[in-house]
C-alpha cells in the first residue's frame, strides 16, 4: 500500500496523485520512490496512453523535504547527495517516459515541484495555484530543476524569478510558458488535453514526445553530473543549514534580519 502517491488507472489513463498533505506533498525519499515506481508502471502498461500528474491538499508540490534533509546528521554529505541524485533520476523518468506526462494543478508549487511541472509534456494551473523558486531564499539554489525548467521560461523571467524568490500565479505562469493553460477548471482542461491523446498510437506519442524532449535530454547528458554536485555541496553548506532551519522554526535566516 502506498503512502504518499495514489495511483490508478482508467480511460487509458495513469492518475498518480501526491497524496502527502501533512508536509505539503514534499519530496521526500517515500513520496520519490512511490512517484518513480508509478511511473515505471505507467510506462509498462499497454494499456495507458497518458499519465496526469495531480494532488490532494492546496500544495502540488512544495519542494525537498527540510524536515528530513536538515534532520540527517549521521553523514550530511552522502545525505545530500543520494537526495540530490534521486531528483534528478526522477525528473529524468518523467522526462524520458514514452508516454505524455500532464500536470493537473491547483495549489501551490514550490522549488523542487517547478522541476516537476517543467519535466511534464503540458500542465494546467487553476486559479489557486501559485508559483515560486525559493532556493535562493534558503542558501540554495534551483540546481537540479534547473535542468526542466530553464527549457520553459524565456531568459528574462528565469533571471528574474530565479534570483528573487516571488511567486506568481497562473495567468504569469501561462504567459511565460511555464505552464500550458491557466483554467477555472483544471479537471475539465486537462480532459481537454486527455482526449485527443486516447485516439493516438502508442509509437506515435513515444516517437513525437522524443522529438520534443530532445534539448531537454541533452541538458540531462551534458550538465547533470555538475549541477548534483552543485546541489549536494549547497545542501551541507552552512548557510543553507541556517536557511533551512530558518524555515523550520519560522524565523527569518540570519541575512534577512
Amino acid at each position: 500500500m502506498n503512502d504518499y502517491v495514489r495511483y490508478e488507472v482508467s480511460d487509458k489513463t495513469a492518475l498518480l496523485t501526491l497524496d502527502s498533505p501533512h508536509n505539503r506533498n514534499a519530496l521526500s525519499s517515500g513520496l520519490v520512490a512511490e512517484l518513480r515506481a508509478g511511473l515505471a508502471d505507467a510506462g509498462q502498461d499497454p494499456e495507458v496512453r497518458a499519465v496526469v500528474l495531480a494532488h490532494t491538499g492546496g500544495t502540488f508540490c512544495a519542494g525537498a523535504d527540510l524536515s528530513e534533509a536538515a534532520g540527517d546528521e549521521s553523514d550530511p554529505d552522502a545525505a545530500a547527495d543520494r537526495r540530490a541524485r534521486a531528483m534528478v533520476e526522477l525528473l529524468r523518468a518523467v522526462v524520458d517516459l514514452p508516454k505524455p506526462v500532464l500536470g493537473r494543478i491547483d495549489g501551490h508549487v514550490r522549488a523542487g515541484g517547478m522541476g516537476l511541472v517543467g519535466a511534464c509534456d503540458a500542465v494546467v494551473a487553476g486559479p489557486a495555484s501559485t508559483f515560486a523558486l525559493t532556493e535562493a531564499r534558503l542558501g540554495l539554489a534551483p540546481s537540479i530543476i534547473s535542468l526542466t525548467v530553464l527549457p520553459r521560461l524565456t531568459s528574462r523571467a528565469a533571471g528574474r524569478y530565479f534570483l528573487t524568490g516571488e511567486r506568481f500565479g497562473p495567468a504569469e505562469a501561462e504567459r511565460l510558458g511555464l505552464i500550458t493553460a491557466a483554467a477555472d477548471d483544471p479537471a475539465a482542461a486537462t480532459e481537454e488535453l486527455l482526449a485527443p491523446l486516447r485516439k493516438c498510437s502508442p509509437q506515435g506519442l513515444a516517437e513525437s514526445k522524443a522529438l520534443t524532449t530532445a534539448a531537454i535530454r541533452d541538458g540531462f547528458d551534458a550538465r547533470a553530473e555538475d549541477l548534483l554536485a552543485q546541489s549536494a555541496r549547497l545542501f551541507s553548506s552552512e548557510e543553507a543549514h541556517e536557511g533551512m532551519t530558518a524555515f523550520l522554526q519560522k524565523r527569518p535566516p540570519r541575512w534577512a534580519q
